[in-house]
């Protein structure tokens, strides 16, 4: 038997095992799980019955490996029409099997052994595998509450020649930030610099409460060395479906594509010609969704505080994170281990997704979105802390 340690035990550690664990522990003990950031509603009519009637229609076999064309369209449309960015479909454009595949390809395709890759704490839990996969390194710079700042020399001292690939959430899963002008000006002057890849995963794009959502695309020279992720799941609540799409410059689509080919190589046909009806919707569902989910952040928010919780209210995505220190409490795991068991509802501890334990220690994630009642009936029992 080899010495070499399986992969399975290389990717021990990541955040998702607590997932695992924190559902257990939901079930077994009835709590409302605000841990795991899915919708417990399915999103527009319009789009399930799109995809009802591609079934019928007889779109059940392989699409192509870029991906359906009328959804490569969709797709180009959307970002020129939101974001003013303007995608070939032909060439520039990637369907995926969710933004999780997207990311997983392009840390595959353009990283390996020997190649750093710079992103910030705490992360998204498939950044640490998918740099793991590749055999790359990763570089941390922790993002610090309560306003979730970074240390610009800190950043600055990342980035080193064998920095190959930033890998930037914005809006930003789990701290909710939504990072500014000036600071993604400084993260593209590093870029440029350094001839560095830029992977952004904007997957939240739509979800932006506060402040202003900025493709680091759009900034000056990082069209062509960046390429920029995002997920039908997120923007249309069918989470299930595993449509996202990577669009950039066409050498580095073609190299995640190759990737690609030989992970999933396809998926989701139906769904692929569903989505392509939702992302023509009008503005009214984009806005009104976006409304939707700023009264759900501001619903458990507000309850959280009344909880006794010091609130770090987030100016995007769905996930509300908290410090305990208001609550005597100081280990966020130990505390989301027997939360269920003190008031019945389920948090994830914000500390799996940092390199750095300590800095991430007290502060834990709850989700919101979820049913209104599902969320007063948290509050409810939340308030129980208290007492």
């Amino acid at each position: 038997m080899t010495n070499q340690p399986f992969l399975s035990e290389r990717l021990q550690g990541f955040g998702t095992t607590i997932f695992a664990e924190m559902s257990a522990l939901a079930e077994r003990t009835g709590a409302v799980n605000l841990g795991q950031g899915f919708p417990d509603t399915d999103g527009p009519q319009e789009i399930a019955e799109a995809a009802q009637q591609a079934i019928r229609d007889g779109h059940n076999q392989y699409p192509p490996l870029p991906g359906i064309l009328p959804l490569r369209q969709a797709v180009s449309e959307h970002r020129a029409r939101f974001r003013g960015q303007h995608f070939d479909p032909d060439g520039e454009i990637l369907i995926t099997a969710g933004a999780t595949e997207a990311l997983a390809a392009a840390l595959l395709a353009l990283t390996g052994p020997g190649d750093e890759v710079v992103t910030f704490e705490p992360y998204y839990d498939s950044y640490a595998a998918g740099v793991a996969l590749s055999g790359a390194t990763r570089r941390v710079v922790s993002l610090r509450a309560p306003d979730w700042s970074f240390d610009p020399d800190e950043l600055r001292a990342a980035f080193t020649p064998a920095t190959r690939v930033l890998l930037l959430n914005s809006p930003h899963n789990p701290t909710g930030k939504v990072f500014t002008r000036d600071e993604l000006q400084l993260l593209a002057d590093l870029c440029c610099e350094h001839d560095v890849i830029a992977v952004t995963d904007e997957v939240y794009e739509h979800l932006v409460f506060d402040g202003e959502h900025i493709p680091l695309a759009t900034l000056p020279g990082m069209a062509e060395r960046t390429l920029t992720v995002s997920s039908a799941g997120k923007i249309f609540s069918f989470t299930g479906w595993k449509i996202g799409w990577a669009c950039g410059p066409a050498d580095l689509v073609s190299a995640v594509r190759t990737a690609k080919q030989f992970l999933t190589f396809v998926s989701g046909t139906p769904f692929q010609h569903a989505v392509a009806v939702g992302l023509r919707l009008d503005d009214a569902f984009f806005s009104g969704y976006t409304d939707q989910m700023r009264a759900k952040r501001d619903r458990l928010c507000n309850g959280l505080a009344a909880a006794g919780f010091d609130v770090l209210t987030p100016q995007g995505t769905y996930f509300a994170s908290c410090d305990i220190s208001s609550l005597g409490e100081h280990d966020g795991r130990a505390f989301c281990l027997a939360l269920p068991e003190r008031c019945g509802v389920v948090a994830v501890p914000t500390m799996v997704f940092y390199d750095n334990k300590d800095v991430g220690a007290h502060i834990i994630r709850f989700a919101f979105c979820k049913r209104d009642d599902v969320l007063d009936e948290a509050i409810a029992r939340l308030a129980t802390l208290n007492r």
